[in-house]
């Protein structure tokens, strides 16, 4: 169920803020991951975690000084909501034997499709062949092919090579949009996605040392 909400908030943020802004702040699911494991499990915060979390809500302020309408500030909210959610995604996946894995990624593809489906109906969009060729590339080459070489690359790789592998996609994103679509990010917008890619990176870096050393 939390794929599918990461997909549903995701989607909406793009609807509602820059594809930059929604992807970055999506991004934050890392840190998300810290708070939850601290507050309901009760894990200790290190000093690296806290540096990283407020770097992070620096970064994030940042887009909020970019374009002050009320559409770009709730898009924002939404894709900060995404990542929550997709922080609660890994938390759930991450406790999941291999078989239920896959499961739990099919499951969230429907939930996401049902969830989208009453707006489906109630908006009555025009259907014609060339929406129905995007969604096709995406369902295959945007969701579908990357969760299963997700799925078989966290058996064979460490959690930290896979996040930062993770990386390239907030960074190569707005560069995608800006060639196809011509949607630029303000400056507040790029200088807070160097400062909350940065700090993730840094931080993951940070503790698989000191993971490293503790074993």
């Amino acid at each position: 169920m939390f794929m599918g909400l990461v997909y549903t908030a995701f989607v909406l943020a793009n609807k509602l803020t820059t594809a930059a802004n929604a992807i970055v702040l999506q991004f934050t699911a890392p840190l998300f991951i810290v708070v939850f494991s601290a507050v309901l499990f009760k894990q200790k915060i290190r000093r690296n975690d806290l540096i990283a979390v407020r770097c992070t809500m620096v970064g994030i302020a940042m887009f909020f000084l970019d374009k002050l309408e009320s559409g770009y500030i709730a898009g924002n909210l939404v894709a900060i909501l995404s990542g929550a959610l997709m922080a609660g995604m890994y938390m759930v996946l991450g406790s999941c034997e291999d078989e239920e894995r896959f499961s739990s990624v099919f499951i969230g593809q429907m939930s996401a499709f049902l969830i989208g489906l009453p707006f489906i109906v109630s908006t009555r969009p025009e259907v014609s062949g060339l929406p129905l060729l995007y969604i096709i590339i995406l369902g295959v080459f945007q969701l579908g092919i990357p969760y299963i070489l997700y799925g078989r690359a966290s058996e064979h790789c460490p959690p930290l090579a896979c996040c930062l592998l993770g990386v390239v996609e907030p960074l190569l994103n707005p560069v995608w949009v800006f060639i196809f679509d011509g949607e630029a990010p303000g400056v507040f917008a790029l200088i807070g996605a160097v400062i909350v890619i940065s700090a993730v990176t840094l931080w993951c870096i940070f503790a698989d040392r000191i993971e490293a050393k503790n074993a």
